[in-house]
C-alpha cells in the first residue's frame, strides 16, 4: 500500500526539499551551539531523506519531458533542486564539526547568541500556558518570532513538529528566531526570563575574536542570500538576483579575511582543532552563498521558470512576502525596532527597496517610508499582519483599517 504522506509530484518534492534543506542548516548550527551529537545525527538522517526526494524528483522530471521545450522547462526545476541539495550538503559539513569532535572556539557561542537568528532551548514548566496546547493554537512564529525546530520528550525527539503537535509538561523545546523573542517563548513555556548580561569592560580584541565575528557575519549574510534568492525566483526579480550576486562576491572577501585572521590566531589557540572547526564552518557558509547564486542564474539570464517553482515556493513552511508601505500607514515613519516585526508578526525583513536602491539586512533603526517595498520571510499567518501595518487607513472606517476595528 503506497505511503499517502510521501511526496508524489514535482511540486511536493520541491516543497519537501526546500523545507528539509533549511531545517538541516538550522539543526546543524544548533548542534554546534549545544555541542549535541544527537542533533548532528538528525542532520544526516535528513540528508538521506532529502537525497531520496531529489532522486525521485529527477526521475519524475525525466519522465515528464516529452519535447525539447519540456526538457528545457524541467531543466530549470532540476537546476534549483541542485542548489537546494548544495545547501543540504553544507549543513552536513556543519554538523560534522560536532561528529568529528573538532570543537569550536569558546568565543563563538556568545557571538552566535547575537546572530540575526539565534538558537535556544527551554523546558516546559508545570502549569505553563502552553501545556495541552497545539502548535496551531499557540502560533509561536507570529506571536513570539520563534520557530520550533524540535521537541524532546524524555529520550525521544520530534523533529520539525507539525501544527497538530501538543505540548506537555517536561517537553524541551528547541527553537530558533530573533534574540528579542527568547523571553517571549520562555514565558509561554512557564520559564523565568533570562537576565540581561552583565556590563563590563570589553576584553582586548584578539585575532580569534575577529575571525569569530567574521564567521557570524558570514552566517547571517548567507541566510539572507538564500532568502533573497528564493524571493528573486518567486517574483522573477532581476534586481533581487543582483543583490544575491553582490552578497556572494562580498562573501569571498570575508572568507579570505577569516582565513587570514585564523592563521594569525594560531599562536594563541589552546586547541588548533578549534581553528579547523572554524574554517569548516566558514567553508560551509561559502557553499551556501554559492548555492544561492546558483538559484538566481535562471533569473539573471532571463530564463522562463516552470510554474511549478512558484507554486512550490508559495507552499513551503516559511513563505516569502512582498509588502508595499503606504502613506499614512502605521509602518510609515517608524523604525523596524519600533515595529518589532519579528516578535509581532514572525516576519524577518530580508531587504527594503527604496526607489532604485536596495537595503539588504536593514538595521533595526531603519525607518520605513511610504513607497518602500519590503521583502520578508516568515510564517504564512504573519503575512496579513504585516500587510495591516503597511496599509493606509480606510477613510470609510473613520481613519482606521477595517481589520483593526
Amino acid at each position: 500500500m503506497p505511503d499517502e504522506t510521501r511526496p508524489r509530484n514535482v511540486k511536493e518534492l520541491l516543497v519537501e526539499s526546500k523545507d528539509a534543506s533549511e531545517l538541516m542548516v538550522d539543526l546543524a548550527y544548533a548542534a554546534v551551539f549545544f555541542n549535541d551529537s544527537d542533533l548532528a545525527e538528525e542532520v544526516e538522517v535528513l540528508e538521506e531523506r532529502m537525497d531520496g526526494y531529489l532522486r525521485r524528483l529527477r526521475e519524475i522530471s525525466m519522465l515528464a519531458a516529452r519535447s525539447p521545450e519540456d526538457a528545457e522547462a524541467m531543466g530549470g526545476v532540476l537546476h534549483i533542486a541542485a542548489a537546494m541539495e548544495k545547501i543540504g550538503d553544507a549543513a552536513s559539513d556543519i554538523a560534522r564539526v560536532v561528529q568529528a569532535r573538532l570543537g569550536i572556539p569558546k568565543e563563538l557561542r556568545p557571538d552566535l547568541r547575537h546572530a540575526d537568528e539565534i538558537v535556544g532551548r527551554v523546558r516546559v514548566r508545570e502549569g505553563a500556558p502552553c501545556v495541552g496546547q497545539s502548535l496551531r493554537d499557540l502560533l509561536l512564529p507570529s506571536e513570539t518570532g520563534m520557530w520550533l525546530m524540535a521537541i524532546r520528550r524524555g529520550a525521544d525527539w520530534e523533529f520539525d513538529p507539525q501544527a497538530e503537535s501538543v505540548l506537555s509538561e517536561g517537553d524541551v523545546l528547541l527553537y530558533q528566531g530573533p534574540e528579542e523573542g527568547m523571553n517571549l517563548i520562555r514565558e509561554v513555556a512557564g520559564a523565568p526570563a533570562l537576565p540581561e548580561p552583565p556590563e563590563g569592560d570589553a576584553p582586548p580584541f584578539s585575532e580569534l575574536d575577529r575571525a569569530v565575528d567574521i564567521l557570524v557575519e558570514m552566517k547571517n549574510a548567507a541566510e539572507v542570500a538564500v532568502g533573497l534568492a528564493y524571493s528573486s525566483l518567486l517574483f522573477n526579480d532581476a534586481a533581487l538576483a543582483a543583490e544575491v550576486a553582490t552578497l556572494e562576491a562580498r562573501s569571498d572577501i570575508l572568507h579570505d579575511e577569516l582565513e587570514s585572521w585564523v592563521l594569525k590566531a594560531a599562536p594563541e589557540a589552546r586547541n588548533t582543532d578549534e581553528l579547523r572547526g572554524l574554517l569548516r564552518l566558514a567553508n560551509a557558509s561559502e557553499t551556501i552563498f554559492d548555492a544561492a547564486r546558483d538559484m538566481t542564474w535562471l533569473v539573471e539570464h532571463g530564463e522562463d521558470l516552470h510554474p511549478v517553482v512558484r507554486m512550490a515556493l508559495e507552499e513551503t513552511e516559511e513563505v516569502t512576502a512582498e509588502t508595499l508601505v503606504e502613506a499614512g500607514s502605521r509602518a510609515e515613519g517608524r523604525s523596524l525596532r519600533q515595529l518589532q516585526l519579528e516578535t509581532q508578526t514572525g516576519m524577518f525583513v530580508l531587504a527594503v527597496q527604496r526607489g532604485r536602491r536596495w537595503i539588504y539586512r536593514p538595521r533595526p533603526g531603519l525607518e520605513l517610508l511610504a513607497g518602500d517595498r519590503v521583502i520578508s520571510i516568515g510564517p504564512e499567518e504573519g503575512v496579513p499582519e504585516l500587510d495591516i501595518l503597511a496599509r493606509a487607513p480606510d477613510p470609510a472606517y473613520g481613519g482606521a483599517s477595517q481589520t483593526s476595528l
